[in-house]
């Protein structure tokens, strides 16, 4: 079929099969469909919709676009498992799963990616390690899976890349926010990792991607009922992200707070928990526990004896980055020779907080970028931030400290966190950190 008529056809409201899907994605990846075509495409998608067989056949096709790793040559004793956020500011929960999720018997090629708009990427935060390879060969993959456990790294140009293509023509056509085909990149991506388990961390609040509720749980149930109908067993949870999660937000900061909890210190509440649901249900889920409470248990073992961090430092030895990374962060990792506390106009509680506004706000620092092609500054960011209900003042608690390059930007980031916070005399009242699993 001409890529015009299967255009009409889906404008028009009606069904797609699976080969011609098949064969309109193969276009999308050779360059015989064009961007005109391919922009036409994800428009009438995004008005028609798709129903649930388009929409696995177009993720087993974009996954089919390029390479997909399979693991069955190198007798893994574990099962190859994985996790996946929609994204929120301070969001490093994979800093400390991955590794832990390898000292409990899993596999993980965690392919991540790089921070966009407000918020931050696991891929970025590695990279603030120097010398640390995010994009090995796959002889070295494998070996690191292999050896260790976990290797943290980013999409290779040959894993789905007609879905490189198609975002990048959705980006700059106003049809980045239809649910179907934000499944479909998702979830392509994952299944060309060879997994046996997902556990995705879907988020809502003020500072996710999907800050309806709604909406982001109709994501959820999209990516869990799509990865199971191509043969992916996945679990959901739905996170909060009206606050930062954890202290810090920016990509050295991040990385040393998490470094600090591998190493036994005192992790926060939230970056905890979150953290430790979905390795829960991940090892359930994978069958490296026989339930969700067991699994529980694992995690919390492999953290508090240090197993994690082992398999972290062995990770980023093995990746080309510093053997003694967890025993001297600040030998390696980058900091600003700037560092301001940022205090509210009046004394209070922290009673709301534009979480997108704080993300913004380390953007503008230099520590995010406005499209992929900005260079980070690993450096700033923020830490310290204060939480939802936390007693702030401008004799006591700052709202954050800023890490910066310069006054000019100590300034901007000031205003714009004040703009970000709401100060009230009254606590707001405390909503579910983990609101809702969907999944088997």
């Amino acid at each position: 079929m001409l890529p015009q008529e299967l255009i009409r056809k889906k404008r028009d409201g009606r069904h797609l099969d699976a080969a011609e899907i098949d064969a309109f994605v193969r276009g999308i990846t050779d360059g015989s469909v064009t961007e005109g075509q391919a922009a036409a495409f994800a428009m009438a998608i995004f008005f028609q919709g798709m129903d649930l067989d388009e929409r696995v056949a177009l993720t087993l096709a974009m996954r089919n676009s390029g390479s997909v790793l399979r693991w069955d040559h190198l007798n893994l004793p574990g099962p190859v498992v994985d996790k996946h956020s929609t994204g929120g500011v301070g969001d490093k929960t994979s800093l400390i799963l991955a590794p832990a999720l390898a000292a409990c018997g899993g596999f993980v090629p965690m392919v991540s990616g790089r921070g966009l708009g407000h918020t931050g990427g696991t891929l970025d935060k590695f990279e603030s390690i120097p010398g640390y390879q995010a994009k090995p060969d796959r002889t070295l993959l494998e070996k690191v899976v292999k050896e260790v456990g976990c290797a943290v790294i980013g999409a290779t140009d040959d894993i789905a890349p007609a879905d490189r293509r198609l975002y990048a023509i959705r980006d700059v056509t106003a049809t980045v926010e239809t649910i179907h085909l934000i499944t479909a990149s998702i979830l392509s991506k994952k299944l060309a990792a060879g997994l046996d388990a997902l556990v995705m961390d879907v988020k809502f609040g003020s500072g996710a991607f999907m800050p309806d509720y709604a909406k982001a749980r109709e994501l959820a149930e999209s990516i869990v009922t799509v990865a199971e109908g191509a043969g992916l067993p996945t679990v959901a949870l739905m996170t909060d992200m009206n606050e930062v999660l954890g202290l810090t937000a920016g990509n050295a900061l991040e990385m040393r707070e998490c470094i600090d909890i591998l190493r036994g210190g005192k992790a926060e509440p939230r970056l905890y928990e979150v953290t430790a649901a979905l390795a829960a249900e991940l090892l359930a889920l994978a069958k490296l526990a026989p339930d969700v409470a067991t699994g529980r248990a694992m995690f919390d073992e492999a953290v508090a004896s240090g197993q994690a961090a082992e398999r972290f430092a062995r990770m980023v030895r093995a990746l080309g980055g510093p053997a003694d990374l967890l025993d001297a962060p600040d030998r390696y990792l980058d900091a600003a020779p700037i560092v301001r506390p940022v205090y509210p106009e009046r004394e209070g509680v922290v009673a709301a907080i534009d979480t997108r506004a704080v993300g913004i706000a380390v953007v503008a620092l230099g520590g995010g970028r406005t499209k992929t092609t900005d260079p980070i500054d690993f450096a700033v960011g923020l830490a310290d931030v204060a939480g939802l209900g936390a007693a702030v003042g401008p004799a006591g608690r700052p709202l954050a400290l800023v890490h910066a390059r310069s006054e000019a930007q100590v300034e901007q980031a000031t205003a714009m966190l004040r703009r970000a916070f709401t100060v009230a005399d009254t606590a707001p009242a405390a909503g579910p950190l983990i609101a809702e699993r969907i999944g088997r």
